[in-house]
């Protein structure tokens, strides 16, 4: 089965399956739905997401950010992409709750972006510890991912909720990066046209800086 990542107008596809969430076993990352547009979602009865077309509140997206980590764990909040720009996912909690890094990953669809998020975020919670250009299996089916320390130059666009909760950039991040079906990663020299600037590496270069790819890392 084949899973597409969705990088503005361009898909690359990867032989992944997602590994879907647990629901009620394990910790559960739940969703305010495309929060940082003028379309929000707030938990409703039972726990479903409903919607309403205003202005982000965004005191009360703080609030349920932080009931929302106390209850599951952690928030998971998608940005729809464009024909310029990938959608994304991040994770607003885990450095609240289990002093472990928030994570972010690009260009997977909603549910995938989800279920990867939420995995990590169960992992987490369970002690583990990620360390970059090393690969991880898991998270999504025949394909392993690896992590690499953001930038906080790239938080206001890939985790300006998450500042909401700890009010400044003052807290770790990591991003999440998966390879194309035959492997090659965005700095990888096979990778095919494009696919670094749709799956872009949150760092200050753009490429790892944690470690040097093909020698001590992915």
């Amino acid at each position: 089965m084949c899973v597409s990542l969705l990088m503005g107008g361009r898909r690359y596809a990867s032989k992944i399956v997602p590994r879907l969430p647990v629901g009620s076993r394990g910790i559960r990352v739940d969703e305010w739905s495309n929060a940082e547009t003028k379309t929000t979602g707030v938990p409703s009865n039972g726990g479903k997401i409903g919607t309403m077309t205003d202005v982000v509140d965004t005191e009360r997206l703080r609030k349920w950010l932080v009931n929302t980590s106390e209850e599951h764990g952690a928030a998971v909040m998608h940005v729809a992409g464009d024909d310029d720009n990938a959608s994304y996912a991040f994770s607003v909690g885990a450095w609240r709750r289990f002093g472990k890094p928030e994570a972010v990953v690009i260009g997977l669809p909603k549910e995938v972006a989800h279920a990867v998020i939420n995995t990590y975020v169960q992992r987490v919670g369970g002690g583990e510890r990620f360390s970059p250009g090393r690969l991880y299996e898991g998270f999504v089916a025949e394909a392993a991912v690896t992590v690499e320390k953001v930038a906080m130059q790239h938080y206001p666009e890939y985790l300006g909720s998450a500042m909401l909760v700890y009010g400044d950039p003052d807290f770790p991040a990591v991003q999440l990066l998966l390879p194309t079906a035959e492997g090659a990663f965005p700095w990888h020299d096979d990778a095919p046209p494009g696919f670094a600037e749709f799956q872009p590496v949150l760092t200050t270069s753009g490429r790892p800086e944690s470690w040097t790819p093909g020698h001590d890392g992915a």
